[in-house]
């Protein structure tokens, strides 16, 4: 497991409204270098916005790499991408396979992380895509969801990692959006594309933290297993909202176990899903777990959409995570584990705040009558949950490819705007 880095900073970042202009602050005051990935990106207003801030930074020579999933972005177009690469973004899609009779094929495997990291100092982790379903007055179908801004030691992890991903670019040819090869970058480019280092950042707070990602190869199971190692060791409470929750089988015995020994267990999951099969799967598992002494709230406000916990006063997580077969072992997520007593009190007072005004708690009246019927699926859906790490590896397993959209046009005096590459850490950005 990976060890625990000391001299953190955490700030809880809540919905689009919360996000968003946060980031696109720290774009805006980014000196050296902008590394972003996600899974979604719209030309909707907040793409848009998004897409304005890398423009800006560009021109002031930031050196800039997006990360795109070819799945979760399939239509970004021609013009939104060449804006980018003309001012020298490198825009890189990660599977962008080519649709089938209008329909996306690269259903597995996902690159579902959502990272920032700027000038190697700053940091955001968390669940928020860039469209604006994430903000408010997008309507009822607006999402609930939560992110991190992150100061401290553990940025260099994050700084690491991102550009660790990006290497698979430099093995990979070069395709658009549309599927033709393209030919490699040039010499210039490729000088371009050297990782912005910087010393290892100063300590910014109290809390220990790890940066954990799942992936196909050699970490399948980490963020699991740091949930499993939290629910195990929690003596008080649990409380856990995930959006996507099809667990599995050892993941709901150790909460079963937990609510057994008197832990308050307390799960936030859909009540007005965005899709209709994430209610019904989740329902699946009510018995199973209420009869353990799980408790179980719905919220009904709008979409949730956020895959955060807490544990006892200063376990937390927030990330990408779902708790699904997708997100445990297919797609590609990136959680951050905080242990700080001041971040896990904040963040379990946000969930008890949306228990106690947008949530309904479900009680045993409320679930089905139980029959034959219900007997043979819980059966079924029991060996699901138990074999499905299994089965998953069954399922295609290609080799991750992470490619230029287009090659980005090199900058006139590439040097010029890195010439202080290994200055002091900054202040904080507006």
């Amino acid at each position: 497991m990976t060890r625990w880095i000391s001299g953190n900073q955490f700030r809880l970042l809540e919905n689009g409204e919360e996000f968003f202009p946060r980031v696109f602050a720290c774009i805006a005051a980014a000196q050296f270098e902008v590394v972003l990935e996600t899974f979604i990106l719209f030309e909707d207003k907040v793409g848009l916005a998004l897409h304005a801030a890398l423009l800006t930074a560009a021109a002031r020579g930031v050196q800039i790499d997006i990360t795109v999933d070819g799945y979760g972005s399939p239509d970004l177009s021609p013009g939104f991408i060449s804006a980018l690469t003309q001012a020298g973004v490198r825009v890189h899609v990660f599977d962008p396979s080519p649709k089938l009779w209008g329909y996306r094929t690269n259903l597995f495997r996902r690159m579902h992380r959502k990272i920032v990291v700027v000038d190697g100092e700053r940091a955001f982790v968390g669940g928020l895509n860039y469209s604006a379903d994430h903000l408010a007055d997008f309507g009822p179908t607006a999402k609930q969801d939560y992110a991190v801004e992150i100061e401290g030691a553990i940025v260099a992890d994050i700084h690491a990692y991102v550009h660790q991903a990006l290497a698979e670019d430099q093995r990979e040819p070069a395709t658009s959006l549309s599927g033709r090869l393209r030919e490699g970058l040039s010499a210039q480019a490729q000088k371009l594309a050297q990782p912005w280092r910087r010393a290892t950042p100063a300590p910014a707070g109290e809390a220990s933290a790890i940066f954990v990602t799942r992936d196909n190869r050699s970490h399948t199971k980490d963020i699991e297993q740091h949930y499993r190692i939290a629910i195990r060791a929690a003596r008080r409470r649990i409380v856990i909202a995930n959006a996507y929750f099809f667990p599995g089988y050892r993941l709901i015995k150790e909460l079963r176990r937990a609510a057994q020994r008197g832990v308050e267990v307390q799960l936030i999951l859909q009540g007005e899903p965005d899709m209709a099969i994430v209610k019904t799967a989740a329902s699946m598992l009510y018995h199973h777990l209420m009869s353990a002494g799980v408790r179980i709230f719905e919220y009904n406000t709008r979409p949730l959409h956020g895959k955060v916990a807490v544990a006892d006063e200063a376990w937390s997580t927030v990330g990408s995570s779902n708790l699904d077969p997708l997100s445990l072992s297919l797609n590609l997520e990136a959680n951050v584990i905080i242990k700080d007593r001041a971040f896990n009190q904040y963040l379990s007072a946000r969930l008890d705040q949306l228990i106690a005004q947008d949530c309904r708690q479900i009680l045993p009246t409320d679930l089905v009558t139980w029959s034959w019927w219900r007997s043979v699926r819980s059966f079924f859906v029991f060996h699901l949950l138990r074999r499905y790490p299994a089965w998953a590896g069954w399922l295609p397993a290609h080799t991750p490819r992470l490619t230029l959209a287009m090659p980005a046009t090199p900058r006139a005096n590439p040097e010029a705007p890195v010439a202080d590459r290994s200055g002091p850490v900054r202040s904080s950005p507006p």
